[in-house]
């Protein structure tokens, strides 16, 4: 019995019969072949004339800011860039390091320093044994550089300030050239005050295709791990912080700003994990499936080196990739496993009020702060819902610590937190799943306890 089945079976036990869900929701375009569109990028990326019978990608999904290659990869939050065919053969990609208004989520920005007016920078897609040339222009006020990790480079080419180059100074445009010797995903940064510099964004993913598809997939994800001390009320991240970090991204948001991931039904995903965070290591757990690791940033893992898992460590200055089969439609939770990564500001350096009496303190303290409430003494959940309900304010340019609406009332997470959408026919707006009667944890009622012989 596959896991589809046995749904189907646990609702009529529970409900008697109930029928499957029925969701008014339009089909992937009835021209949208999955098969052709793969050909057509290959065909594309390889710079060859497409086949007659090749259709057009999809042009709902990758997006990519400019270049001669569509994008194969979808970078939630974010873009590709594909690079441009120079006469030489070489594929050229410019960068332009300099500042960026960043927002975090809804309700929280800051100035940050990134790539192409983004953060993180784009992600760049090309394929194995591409001659690529990437101009890097600095319109910072301080000198910079940019180290494409883990890529087999020329020396020279490798970005440290000061070791291997000297650095770009504001104003100055270098260029790396250099072949594309493996295929994987990595990753690129600065390396020059690189402690100041990462902290403030300056990062991004480096896709390489391999020459010919080994694994292809349906959907092809690419999230990039960092971590952020932006105290409330301030516009520029704090690069001096070394732990307690407050702000925990994906892509450079955090929930409730973080863009879900799709998927139809029986679709086979791809997803890229890097971690570019000060300081920790993220263990990424997705609700509902078990993944498999098929690379490091070191290469393809044989098949005797996979095995299911539904949590994978992404330890900092690595990737991981993840694949496995959507084969359960519904709104899974996708999340950093560090319960600290799953909040957002405000809820660091609080006394311990679990389990206190509070409400004597309320009376007195309004004498000083009117609009003064105690609240923690039975978690912090209830002050997702105050803030919910626009009963007290935060302070400016600052997010509660949990909260975004869900389809049954505030989910209380924030930080390294999206929503993995599958559903059996996808829209460009999927909204939330609608689960088969009987399939939805609800109120115990009389009988029931009764029948069971449950004590509340």
């Amino acid at each position: 019995m596959n896991r589809r089945t046995w749904i189907k079976t646990g609702a009529a036990a529970l409900g008697g019969g109930l029928m499957l869900p029925t969701r008014s929701a339009a089909a992937l375009p009835a021209t949208f072949d999955h098969e052709a569109a793969r050909t057509a990028q290959e065909h594309l990326w390889r710079g060859e004339a497409l086949p007659q019978s090749a259709s057009t990608p999809n042009t709902a999904s990758p997006a990519a800011e400019g270049g001669d290659r569509p994008a194969r990869v979808v970078t939630p939050n974010g873009v590709s860039l594909t690079g441009r065919r120079a006469d030489d053969g070489a594929w050229v990609y410019h960068l332009l390091a300099e500042e960026v208004e960043h927002e975090y989520a809804p309700g929280l920005s800051a100035f940050c320093w990134g790539y192409n007016g983004r953060v993180h920078g784009p992600t760049i897609e090309a394929v194995e044994g591409d001659r690529v040339r990437i101009y890097v222009t600095n319109r910072l006020g301080a000198p910079t550089t940019v180290h494409w990790h883990g890529l087999f480079l020329p020396s020279g080419m490798d970005g440290v300030g000061g070791l291997s180059q000297p650095p770009i100074l504001p104003g100055e445009t270098f260029a790396y050239e250099f072949t594309l010797r493996q295929h994987g995903t990595f990753m690129y940064h600065s390396h020059h005050d690189e402690m100041t510099q990462m902290a403030l964004g300056m990062m991004g993913l480096f896709v390489v295709h391999p020459r010919r598809a080994l694994r292809p997939v349906d959907r092809d994800y690419a999230i990039m791990l960092g971590e952020w001390y932006l105290r409330p009320g301030t516009r520029r991240p704090d690069p001096n912080a070394m732990g307690d970090f407050n702000v925990l991204t994906m892509n450079a948001r955090c929930f409730p700003g973080t863009a879900p991931l799709v998927a139809q039904t029986g679709e086979r995903v791809r997803i890229r994990f890097g971690n570019l965070s000060a300081m920790d290591h993220h263990p990424v757990h997705l609700h509902g499936f078990a993944w498999r690791v098929v690379e490091t940033d070191g290469g393809v893992l044989p098949e005797a080196g996979r095995w299911p898992e539904t949590t994978v460590l992404v330890p900092t200055g690595s990737t991981r990739t993840v694949e496995f089969v959507a084969d359960a439609p519904g709104d899974w939770a996708m999340h950093c496993h560090m319960t600290h990564h799953v909040m957002n500001q405000m809820g660091h350096g609080i006394p311990n009020t679990v389990g206190a009496d509070l409400g004597p303190l309320d009376p007195p303290t309004r004498h000083l702060l009117p609009d003064y409430m105690a609240m923690g003494e039975h978690g912090m959940g209830e002050m997702a819902e105050h803030i919910g309900m626009g009963h007290m304010d935060v302070p400016e340019n600052s997010i509660p610590m949990v909260g975004g609406r869900g389809p049954f009332g505030t989910i209380t997470m924030g930080g390294m937190f999206t929503i993995l959408k599958v559903r059996d026919r996808l829209t460009d707006a999927p909204g939330w799943y609608e689960n088969p009667p009987g399939t939805v944890a609800a109120l115990a009622d009389a009988e029931a306890l009764a029948r069971d012989s449950i004590a509340t």
